[in-house]
Parts: C-alpha cells; structure tokens; sequence
C-alpha cells in the first residue's frame, strides 16, 4: 500500500470529520483500503441531495483507478449509475495522484446538471411522442459571467473550441474589465458547455499555474423566442463603451436581459 495512499486516507477523515461524513471500512495490505464518504449535494432548484460514495483504493492506487459506487434515496439507479461512471470518467484524469477529494468537490459541483439533463431527455422524448414541436424546442440563450481572464488567449481559444465542438453560437464579450459569455443551442449542449468550463483547467492563477474556473456565474437561462434573433456563429467581440454593448443586445432582441442582468453588474 503506498503511502499516498494513507496520506490521503488520513486527510479525508481530517477533512469529512462530521458525523456519519467518513467511515472507513477496510485498510488491507493485500486488499487495499474501502471508505464511504457521505455529501450533501445541492440538486435542481437547489434542493439538498445526501449523497453516499463508496471508494475501494487498491494496493496499487493512485497509479490504478479506485473502485466506485454511487448511492442515494433521492436518486434513481440510472443516476446512480450515471454518477459513477462521470466519476470514473474525473478518475482518468486524475492517475498516479490522490484523487478521492477532488472527486467529491467535482460531483458537488456538477450533479444538478446531470440530474436536469436526464429530466429534460425524458420531457423531451415525452414531447416529441405527443406532438411534432420541430427542433426549435431545444434552443436556448445563456449569460455568463467570468470574473477575469489572466490567460486571456489560450482561454479564448479553449472556448472558440468547445463551442465549435458542442455546435454552439453566440459572442463572448469584453468591455473594460467586464467578461461575458452570451450561448445559443441545444440546452442540453450547453450543459455539457457548463461541465467542461467548471471541470478543465483554462486559465492560470497569480503564480501562472494551470487553474480551473471557479468565478463563473449563470446570469440567465432563457428559451429562444421569436423575438430573438439567433446567431450563426460564436464571434469574440471587445466593446469600448456600453451603448455598444447594449447595441449588441438590441440587435440580438434581448434588451431585457440587458436591463435586468448585465446593468445589474455595473452598479
């Protein structure tokens, strides 16, 4: 058993000290170690989650995956299961290092959307059986807010990437030390957009080390309505006054979501 292994193990239980938050189960030199970590989860419309992870560390972690399970009350077992295959999918990314930490803060952070995606599959497919709705259905315009970009090229060209990948339209937008991310597309996509820009590492902090995102915010969720114009393609644009930034909006039919959430920022 390495003693990464056990150097984890003793902050996990330092870290999840609550009560009934960490139980180890097993710590074997031949079989390895087993604990369950028990988390609350915030869901859709924040409604809390007790989620329950099992983690089997064999002899040979981190250079080998960890075992896991995923279990919960409030969860289907399709959910479950969907829980711990993303998990595995994290793990991946995480070989030869402790991991079993930044698993859970990844699936804090990230189970509402896996929940709202299955949700909406099902509502859609329940649609599509009742009534021809035409594809439009599935389109929707997001805000996003990014406090700073310190990598600002390699950042902007992570992003032209995943929204070239993931077919999605709209303009990220500069105006002094303002960032934003207007998105159009599938709602679906955008979520999978939500999970990269939350989970991959595309700035660098004040030491220029490589960082995850952790200062976006969700401004707005809307569906696209007739009144809106749809993009055609995901353009970056800087802006030397907020008339000219308002003008983009206009233009875009979405002059309320201006009022209500970017003006909102600059007070």
């Amino acid at each position: 058993m390495s003693e990464l292994a056990l150097e984890e193990l003793s902050a996990l239980t330092a870290i999840y000290c609550g009560r009934d938050e960490c139980e180890v189960l097993a710590v074997s030199e031949t079989d390895g170690i087993m604990l369950r970590i028990q988390t609350s989860v915030k869901g859709l419309l924040d409604t809390d989650i007790l989620l329950k992870l099992s983690f089997h560390l064999p002899v040979s972690y981190p250079s080998s995956l960890p075992n896991i399970s995923a279990n919960s009350e409030h969860l289907t077992r399709a959910q479950c299961m969907d829980v711990k295959k993303r998990l595995l999918e994290q793990a991946k990314r995480h070989l030869s290092e402790p991991m079993v930490h930044e698993l859970v803060l990844w699936i804090q952070q990230n189970l509402k959307y896996f929940i709202e995606q299955s949700e909406t599959s099902v509502c859609s497919e329940k649609s599509a059986l009742s009534t021809d709705t035409g594809t439009e259905d599935g389109i929707w315009t997001v805000l996003l807010h990014l406090d700073h970009m310190r990598a600002k090229a390699k950042y902007v060209k992570t992003l032209e990437k995943w929204t070239t990948d993931l077919r999605l339209t709209g303009r990220l937008m500069f105006m002094g030390k303002l960032i934003l991310i207007l998105l159009q597309g599938d709602r679906n996509r955008i979520k999978e957009y939500l999970i990269l820009q939350k989970t991959c590492k595309v700035d660098v902090d004040s030491s220029g080390k490589k960082c995850k995102e952790k200062m976006i915010s969700v401004l707005c969720e809307t569906k696209v309505h007739s009144e809106h114009k749809r993009f055609q393609a995901f353009e970056v644009k800087e802006y030397s006054t907020l008339d000219e930034l308002q003008k983009e909006f206009d233009a875009a039919g979405l002059t309320e979501l201006f009022s209500e959430f970017v003006l909102a920022l600059l007070k």
